[in-house]
């Protein structure tokens, strides 16, 4: 099944299950507690917010046990890393292949939207440059709904 075409949390840890199987590593109860988190986090998670969530299951769990298997899943291209320079880095274990998205500059908050004319201007922006479009990142960055309600 295409990372793509995973429409559930659990098609999704499915999708990431296989693949740590089919490169031989172990599926760790701390492996596993991390993917459920990423396969069903809408809100694209550092890593310091999947350690706290893992640490109420696994108390003795470590934040370098949690950096690692974040490090595996972006090495097998089962993760998105969102870097940013004023914080942390926010993973999308949902999608992880580029897509845009839209983030606010008050809470953090980061959304998926779903842009229909979004393969269009891919191809548009080929074209017109000549460049063979090999991996993208779009960014859209304002103010959430209910930030702008606090205003």
């Amino acid at each position: 099944m295409p990372k793509d075409d995973c429409n559930t949390s659990g098609d999704r840890l499915y999708q990431m299950l296989a693949t740590l199987k089919s490169h031989d590593f172990r599926i760790t109860p701390q492996r596993l507690a991390v993917l459920k988190i990423l396969a069903a986090s809408e809100d694209h998670p550092s890593v310091e917010q999947i350690y706290e969530k893992v640490r109420v299951e696994f108390p003795t769990t470590s934040l370098a046990t949690i950096y690692k298997i974040v490090a595996l899943l972006k090495e097998l291209n089962e993760l998105l890393e969102l870097g940013f320079p004023d914080e942390s880095n926010r993973y999308d274990g949902k999608k992880p292949f580029p897509h845009p998205h839209v983030i606010c500059t008050k809470c953090k908050k980061i959304m998926d939207p779903e842009l229909t004319s979004f393969d269009e201007l891919k191809e548009e922006i080929a074209r017109k440059t000549g460049f063979r479009i090999i991996h993208h990142r779009l960014d859209f960055f304002g103010l959430c709904r209910e930030c702008q309600k606090v205003e």
